[in-house]
């Protein structure tokens, strides 16, 4: 087993593939620090600069000191605690459903819905570039999974006459590498033509979009309750960590039964639920953060245009500038690095062969001047390194 695993890694390695950790050396902001240095980031989802606010770290230090650290059990023994419960209400509360159930993280949430609630006659049928979370669950589901092309409508609706009891329609409400949305609409349209239920896991756009940043269905004018299943998480656009479920009595009592990454696992702690209800209630107060992230997101396409840097279709925070070659991807991205910005490479199996890319991530903290430096440094150095190509070729 050790020998194989060492020629994997080798193989990985000779393809520019092997990925590699970055050890911050403080609180997750515009300006980080990392190996000794400061750099501009432009690598993070905290969309909104929720991560380091004051009133998330004064919301845990003052539940610690209440509740300690650790929850100590699972939701279904003694780790469900107050706050806990008080997240719950209030999400159900701002998105107008009849509940909601808090998960470690959202890899869990999402494997508990499509490995609990579907049976081996029924079928899932997801978008090719949904996250791997959903994937993962789809495939250890007793259910059929099917994928469809990229929000292509033609192939949907091609799966969606394969013969089953029931179908859950899976999809990401903003594709987390490539920053588009969903064609919700449409999604909807079919999902009620072929009485189909619908799960959008929304991890990219609750908090952001829409008005009150209810996420992706606000962002298109639909009811939150056209999604069937609605999962988000908290460590993002919320700043906090975890994630959760919303939707009806039936859907969250059903998880709570027989969901096992639910039921098997350790609560998150108190403090982090107190600071995660700390996020939820900014987003509802401080509107003008997704406001300034707008913004910031319109100038960065502008400009982007302006120094003709191929940017891929797409109106969110994330703003992936397509490379193509992995060690291109990886040459770009270190010196960027040398010039004070962090952008990371984006690489397979992350993204598809051949489309490795430089995911740019914008928050509500950048400022103009951010974006022109990173913009005038990505310009230089897609240019010397299309330079340095085509002088090896020649």
């Amino acid at each position: 087993m050790w020998q194989k695993l060492q020629a994997r890694l080798e193989q990985r390695k000779a393809q520019d593939l092997l990925r590699q950790r970055l050890t911050l050396e403080g609180a997750q902001s515009v300006r980080i620090r990392a190996e000794g240095r400061e750099y501009l980031n432009f690598s993070s989802n905290d969309y909104l600069g929720l991560a380091n606010h004051p009133k998330l770290i004064e919301a845990m230090q003052k539940t610690a000191k209440q509740y300690g650290v650790g929850s100590g059990a699972s939701h279904l023994i003694i780790g469900h605690s107050e706050q806990h419960h008080a997240l719950e209400e209030e999400l159900a509360e701002f998105l107008g459903v009849e509940r909601a159930l808090l998960f470690s993280t959202g890899y869990m949430a999402n494997y508990a819905v499509l490995t609990c609630l579907p049976d081996k006659n029924d079928l899932i049928i997801q978008d090719k570039l949904n996250h791997a979370s959903l994937i993962d669950g789809g495939m250890a589901s007793p259910a059929k999974m099917l994928r469809y092309a990229h929000a292509d409508l033609e192939s949907f609706e091609r799966q969606m006459k394969q013969p089953a009891e029931s179908r859950l329609v899976v999809t990401d409400g903003v594709f987390s590498m490539d920053g588009d949305i969903a064609p919700l609409p449409k999604l909807v349209t079919s999902c009620k033509k072929h009485k189909a239920s619908l799960m959008v896991d929304d991890a990219h756009g609750f908090g952001v979009l829409g008005e009150q940043g209810k996420g992706s269905l606000e962002h298109v004018d639909l009811a939150q309750q056209t999604a069937d299943i609605y999962m988000a998480t908290f460590g993002k656009a919320l700043g906090g960590f975890g994630a959760f479920v919303a939707g009806s009595e039936l859907l969250i009592e059903s998880l709570i039964q027989f969901g096992r990454s639910y039921i098997y696992t350790t609560a998150m702690p108190a403090a982090v639920a107190a600071a995660n209800r700390a996020g939820l209630k900014l987003i509802q107060q401080e509107a003008w953060r997704r406001e300034q992230l707008h913004k910031n997101i319109v100038y960065f396409r502008r400009l982007a245009s302006e120094y003709h840097i191929p940017l891929m279709p797409s109106e969110t925070a994330i703003q992936p500038v397509l490379i193509g070659r992995n060690d291109k991807t990886l040459a770009i991205s270190r010196t960027l690095k040398e010039a004070g910005i962090l952008l990371v490479a984006i690489r397979p199996p992350t993204v598809p062969e051949n489309s490795a890319r430089l995911r740019v991530t914008l928050t509500a903290e950048h400022t103009t001047d951010d974006i022109d430096y990173l913009l005038e440094q990505l310009a230089l150095h897609i240019k010397q390194a299309k330079h340095n190509a085509e002088r090896g070729n020649g």
